[in-house]
């Protein structure tokens, strides 16, 4: 594990600290919570953009044609 020295605006720090409390945490398990947000939104986004470049529209349509029409029920 590596140790991490960071400087925050004393009101980052103080929103963090009552957040910590609050829900009964480290500051430290918050911030490394936060970046694990950060970083799977990052990846998740990474993801979903490699997956659309090998997309093919031509597939899509030919799926989507093999859908049978039908009245949407209320």
């Amino acid at each position: 594990m590596t140790t991490l020295s960071l400087r925050l605006p004393d009101s980052y720090h103080s929103l963090i600290k009552e957040i910590a409390v609050k829900d009964k945490i480290s500051i430290n398990q918050f911030i490394v919570s936060a970046v694990a947000e950060k970083i799977s939104a990052l990846e998740t986004q990474r993801y979903l953009e490699e997956r659309a470049a090998r997309g093919s529209r031509d597939k899509f349509l030919a799926v989507l044609a093999k859908v049978p029409d039908a009245e949407m029920e209320d």
